[in-house]
């Protein structure tokens, strides 16, 4: 057998092997795990676990969520990179830990493009403005002369350091003039908790951070991001719509896997999801989140990512902001 024979034949067996091994680990009832980087009770916690029973279903292996919280999905994303590229380990992640942070961070623990492989995507979804039960604003303008009030001052929380949402508040002081502090939180659960207490005055979230406790009356959303106004807030006008333009691209949600894994792994899950997110069911508990269900495969992802990366690298580099 010459060489170069010998050579393809090996990495055929390898393949083949790899492929073997995920195929057996799933018939012996393997769990496939579900990474999410920000604790419990927040909206990308939420979406997993409505995931998480019907992609069992359709896998036919248990489906675990296990979160990662911290450092914005940094946690996440890292023990994703440390996981064994054999189809048993996912990440259910937005466009912060995917796209932002790599961009605002110098040393993140791991490099999207290289370290991550694209599996599916599932959803869009904006991020919005909301205030607290406290104030008295009831509209975004409101909430600006109420600001102004207080001597121009006020504190806005965020869910992570150095993500869309900071990037947000500081294109809003800047537009109208306004003192407003970025205060960071370790996921959107600690801030909502904040904001239901009344110890911080408003917050940008996505819109399932927002949802339910909008809807009960608890605080209230004054505004979204994106092109249109959202099926879940009918009442609420985008930024576009208040005078504050360029905020249109909607981030994303998405399935990613670490590099390396089987691409028979990634078509399988791949289908699975597909399947789930055909469901009227789960399809219907997503769009109550205030998300909008999209299914792209791998590829499309990518590509959808790349184009949110290209917008978002314009308004940081115009925000001054140095990566950290």
């Amino acid at each position: 057998m010459t060489p170069p024979r010998r050579l393809w034949l090996s990495r055929a067996l390898c393949a083949l092997a790899a492929c073997t091994a995920f195929a057996a680990s799933a018939q012996t009832g393997s769990a496939v795990k579900l990474l999410v980087g920000f604790p419990p009770g927040g909206g990308t916690d939420a979406v997993a676990r409505v995931l998480a029973e019907p992609l069992r279903e359709a896998l036919g292996v248990p489906v675990v969520v296990e979160n990662k919280p911290g450092a914005g999905g940094q946690i996440a994303a890292q023990t994703l990179k440390a996981a064994p590229a054999d189809g048993h380990t996912f990440f259910v992640s937005h466009d912060h830990t995917i796209t932002i942070l790599p961009m605002v961070v110098k040393h993140p623990g791991y490099d999207s493009a290289r370290d991550f492989v694209p599996v599916a995507g599932f959803a869009s979804f904006v991020n919005a403005f909301a205030v607290s039960g406290g104030t008295p604003a009831k509209s975004f303008d409101e909430y600006l002369a109420w600001v102004k009030s207080q001597g121009g001052k006020s504190n806005v929380g965020i869910p992570a350091p150095a993500s869309t949402p900071e990037f947000l508040v500081q294109l809003i002081a800047k537009r109208y003039g306004l003192d407003l502090v970025a205060v960071p939180y370790r996921g959107s659960a600690p801030m909502m908790a904040d904001m239901l207490g009344n110890q911080i005055a408003a917050g940008v979230g996505s819109v399932p951070d927002f949802i339910e406790n909008h809807k009960a009356g608890k605080l209230r959303v004054v505004a979204v991001l994106g092109g249109k106004r959202q099926a879940t807030l009918p009442d609420v006008p985008t930024f576009a719509e208040l005078g504050l333009k360029g905020l249109e691209d909607e981030p994303f949600y998405g399935v990613f896997a670490p590099a390396g894994t089987p691409k028979e792994a990634l078509e399988r899950f791949s289908a699975a999801l597909a399947k789930v997110l055909a469901q009227p069911a789960v399809r219907d508990r997503l769009t109550a989140m205030g998300l909008t269900v999209e299914f792209m495969t791998g590829a499309q992802l990518a590509a959808r990512e790349a184009a949110y990366r290209k917008t978002w690298a314009g308004i940081i580099e115009k925000s001054g902001f140095k990566p950290q």
